[in-house]
């Protein structure tokens, strides 16, 4: 069966910007997350494919690839230049079923085959010259793992079992949902060669409080109408640790306090990078006595705060 479209998968059109797919995995992934779907096979099976589908199309070189290619495109190894002189020659395109070349039919399917295998369209019956067969080579094996965001953001070493063999994996500080892990020599073994790779994706949880985004860590802190008001120091946890955070007085929900090198490791580079504190105004219990106080700052707000609201 062929795969499924990756924008059909995000439920977004092939126009949507980078901020349409990212909205659009978010609300997915958190609809089908396994701990919100536990036993249902099918929500597991979808949650694996929008995050398969985000990862593709999250990237703009990926997505660059699979607009113009297929799910082909994004193979191991895979050659775009060689694949474009292809279809110039033989008018062939990614998805079709076979294309008459040099007096005969070739199957697309065939030729990713001969340009994985290191024939490309220069080995033989392509008019080049012809080229020593590569060596022996065992098949990737796929696997995944789901990881917390804390363990991507501070690094983890996980047990495996692979083909009854037990290994540890080591998953770098800074890793990305959907990000590809490559360990040399721990897949399909062959005889008389050397073994394939095992290719991993990882995953990562939606956390309730915490989040990644331009390679910052965000994080949600509630602060009370007093403490935003006249100014509180509020702990505010990070991935070194706890730390204590002054809130400005009369500081307004939706602020932003930037902690420079606090959010622990981002992006492919492993840095350090920043968090974002977003303050978020807490609401005080449901009373009688926090009824009365209300209906007295009523009397002390005359001025409409959506006064100035134009679109």
């Amino acid at each position: 069966m062929a795969d499924k479209d990756l924008y059909s998968v995000l439920e977004v059109p092939r126009t949507a910007d980078a901020e349409a797919i990212k909205k659009a995995y978010r609300a997915l992934a958190m609809k089908y997350h396994p701990d919100r779907n536990q036993g249902n096979k099918s929500a597991e099976e979808r949650f694996k494919a929008i995050n398969h589908a985000h990862d593709v199309l999250g990237d703009a070189k990926k997505r660059a690839l699979y607009d113009e290619f297929g799910e082909q495109g994004l193979r191991e190894g895979f050659n775009p230049e060689q694949f474009r002189q292809y279809q110039r020659w033989g008018g062939g395109g990614p998805r079709g079923g076979g294309e008459a070349y040099a007096g005969g039919n070739v199957d697309v399917s065939d030729l990713f085959e001969q340009m994985f295998a290191g024939g490309g369209v220069g080995g033989p019956g392509f008019g080049g010259r012809r080229r020593t067969r590569a060596p022996v080579r065992g098949a990737d094996l796929e696997g995944e793992i789901t990881i917390e965001l804390s363990d991507a953001v501070r690094g983890i070493e996980l047990p495996l079992t692979v083909n009854g063999h037990s290994l540890k994996v080591r998953v770098p500080a800074g890793v990305h949902d959907g990000a590809r892990l490559r360990i040399p020599g721990k897949g399909q073994a062959v005889t008389g060669g050397r073994p394939g790779d095992l290719m991993l994706t990882v995953h990562v949880r939606p956390h309730p409080s915490f989040w990644v985004e331009d390679d910052s860590l965000h994080v949600t802190v509630p602060v009370t109408f007093v403490e935003a008001w006249r100014g509180a120091k509020v702990r505010v946890p990070t991935p070194g640790g706890d730390l204590t955070v002054r809130v400005p007085p009369k500081t307004p929900s939706g602020t932003k306090l930037r902690l420079r090198g606090k959010g622990g490791a981002q992006g492919k580079s492993g840095e350090a990078g920043d968090l974002i504190v977003h303050i978020e105004l807490a609401l005080p219990p449901d009373t009688p006595e926090v009824e009365a106080i209300m209906q007295e700052l009523e009397k002390l707000e005359p001025v409409d705060p959506r006064a100035e609201l134009r679109f």
